[in-house]
């Protein structure tokens, strides 16, 4: 359990506001989210935590623990920053441009990443699943075998790269579902390594 959720139902409980309240308050349709938020089983995104300190009456200092000490045996949440979750890419903008952008989300700062990408299929499963929110750090090589973010016309993909000389091989880890996709020669103009995975998140 973080520091986080810990506060969250120390300054609940220290109000009086029943989980049921505290949903209501935020905009949640049960209390089962709020439940799940204070056992640390979801995680707040970033842009609620002001609501929630608001809603709770403190600071969003004094929820990640940066004000005040921290309760006993709980981990202290690593240090967030905010990163573009990229949806379509229009046809000829970069991938980051403010029309591809969905929203922003809160990653550790650890990874360094630039911006994420949803993963839609089973391709990479059971590394990347359906759904899964993969965090990319923008370079344009990767090294062979490492998972890229790698933009074919309109669309991103995420596979391991390989390059053998002027061939490039994008491969699944699920190649039931997905073949191998091999470029060479003119087709390697279709395609542009937008940078490496560095970080997954994964909601329950």
């Amino acid at each position: 359990m973080s520091v986080l959720s810990a506060r969250i139902r120390q300054r609940r409980e220290a109000l009086g506001i029943s989980q049921e309240e505290l949903a209501a308050r935020l905009g949640y349709r049960s209390k089962s989210s709020i439940t799940k938020i204070e056992k640390g089983i979801n995680d707040i995104p970033q842009n609620k935590l002001l609501d929630f300190a608001a809603a709770l009456e403190t600071t969003a200092g004094w929820l990640l623990g940066l004000e005040g000490e921290a309760p006993a045996g709980f981990e202290p949440l690593p240090q967030m920053v905010a990163v573009p979750l990229v949806g379509n890419i229009a046809c000829g903008t970069p991938i980051t441009a403010e029309q591809n952008i969905e929203r922003y989300i809160g990653v550790p700062a650890a990874w360094h990443a630039d911006f994420a990408l949803t993963c839609h299929g089973d391709s990479m499963a059971p590394t990347i699943r359906d759904g899964d929110i993969v965090c990319i750090r923008r370079q344009p090589e990767v090294e062979t075998g490492q998972i890229a973010a790698v933009r074919i016309g309109e669309e991103a993909t995420l596979k391991h790269f390989y390059r053998q000389g002027d061939v490039v091989q994008l491969i699944a880890d699920n190649a039931a579902i997905c073949p191998p996709m091999v470029y060479a020669g003119q087709q390697l103009a279709e395609i542009q390594v937008e940078g490496r995975a560095v970080g997954l998140c994964r909601g329950l």
